[in-house]
């Protein structure tokens, strides 16, 4: 009998990314055959149709196969995801996480076992961080920090979907990392669900900035750390002092800003104003002048107003942000966001169309920018890389993947830097 490896789908976020390949390590140690998992997202209402939708597809295309779902909207919305005749097995966050779990699934797990397994993800009290070493390209890899959140924003069901906030100890990521570098990768990124809450649950409660500058300095054959996205205003002194000193960190950051108004960052219980956003902004380019700035926003919030948006739409010059996610609101059914008085969708689509085109204009900008300057290029392929702002670069000629190469910006597309090797 030929042995089927089972097919994994990953939906949503790095971590979820992250956690489809501990899984196949999981089911590959067990033994698992001719399954067929999709990892789901549940950030908003949108995610979880395109769950559904997904599923579907994949039924189709494996009418025999066993087909299990698991994530965040596994994790939510269970019962969801046990009515649609074309699952066979839903399996929480914590679940899949763990060996036993795929150790259960014989090849005939099908009535023996059962169907819906998914227990309180709130009494998770640890991260499973150590389950792999990272994942992605041969020159990039991404390490879990942290995972949960204990903030509950009222547009967001993500807490009830990752628990409450865990950290894996400083010692066990470092351990990672080095092991990374031993393998030959150029560049780590930490990742996490609210990555700046790291260490709260640790002995002596320390912060994000610790973690950063505890890794540079015991692990000083890694070319670049970088740190995915973080909540500006739980920044700390020591990850402003990385900021200002190392230049192994990479001068990106992904803010978790969601809005610009204050009315409006008061109801989403957002922990910050838009002053706030704007001074560490400004507080980061002054100590590090070639940081760049993503950001997060929602566009049409409930009762956003026209004056409301368009402070939204001016923060993307006032915190000099290029790189922005920008994510019209859809209402998570649970949530507090989701019974305050919507705006109608028309509204809600223009808004998220005009804070796409200023983010355009602030790409274009920052790509006209770097013509004629000199960048070191993590390479992604032969022929694309990312510069230490994580601007996208194609090269004239090949190069070798992995590889920091050096060379001089002669142009840009809309999206793209090109230069010469």
């Amino acid at each position: 009998m030929t042995f089927a490896p089972p097919k994994f789908t990953t939906l949503g976020c790095r971590l979820n990314a992250y956690e489809t390949e501990a899984m196949k390590d999981l089911a590959a140690q067990a033994g698992l055959d001719g399954a067929v998992v999709i990892n789901t997202c549940a950030v908003t209402s949108e995610a979880v149709r395109k769950a559904r939708q997904e599923i579907r597809r994949l039924r189709r295309e494996n009418p025999d196969a066993r087909l299990i779902v698991t994530g965040c909207a596994a994790q939510t919305e269970p019962e969801t995801f046990a009515s649609m005749p074309e699952v066979d097995l839903v399996i929480g966050n914590t679940e899949k996480m763990q060996p036993e779990t795929w150790a259960r699934l014989s090849p005939d797990f099908i009535g023996q076992t059962e169907r819906v397994q998914v227990d309180d993800i709130m009494s998770v009290t640890e991260t499973a961080g150590h389950l792999i070493d990272g994942f992605g390209t041969r020159s990039r890899a991404y390490v879990q920090v942290q995972n949960g959140c204990d903030h509950r924003c009222t547009f967001c069901i993500i807490p009830y979907g990752r628990g409450n906030s865990r950290s894996v100890p400083a010692g066990v990521v470092v351990d990672q990392i080095k092991r990374l570098v031993d393998a030959g990768y150029n560049e780590v990124v930490l990742t996490g669900v609210d990555l700046t809450s790291w260490g709260a649950d640790l002995p002596a409660a320390p912060k994000l900035g610790d973690l950063v500058m505890r890794i540079l300095r015991l692990v000083p054959d890694l070319p670049r750390l970088r740190i995915s996205s973080i909540d500006s205003i739980e920044v700390d002194d020591n990850l402003m002092q990385a900021i200002a000193t190392e230049p192994r960190l990479m001068p990106h950051l992904h803010l978790s800003l969601q809005h610009g108004d204050d009315l409006i960052l008061k109801r989403m219980k957002r922990r910050h104003l838009r002053d706030d956003a704007i001074r560490f902004t400004e507080a980061a380019l002054k100590l590090r002048p070639d940081m760049t700035f993503g950001a997060d926003i929602i566009a049409g919030f409930p009762t956003e107003t026209e004056a409301q948006f368009e402070n939204s739409l001016r923060l993307v010059e006032d915190c000099k942000l290029t790189w922005l996610h920008v994510f019209p609101y859809s209402p998570r059914h649970g949530t507090p966001a989701a019974r305050m008085p919507a705006v109608a969708g028309p509204a809600i689509k223009s808004r998220a169309a005009r804070l796409r085109a200023a983010g355009d204009a602030r790409v274009a900008q920052h790509l006209a920018g770097q013509i004629g300057q000199t960048h070191r290029i993590l390479m992604e392929n032969p022929h694309m890389g990312r510069t230490e702002q994580f601007t996208e670069v194609t090269l004239d000629r090949p190069q070798p993947e992995g590889r920091i190469i050096t060379a001089r910006i002669t142009g840009a597309t809309a999206t793209q830097l090109t230069a010469q090797a």
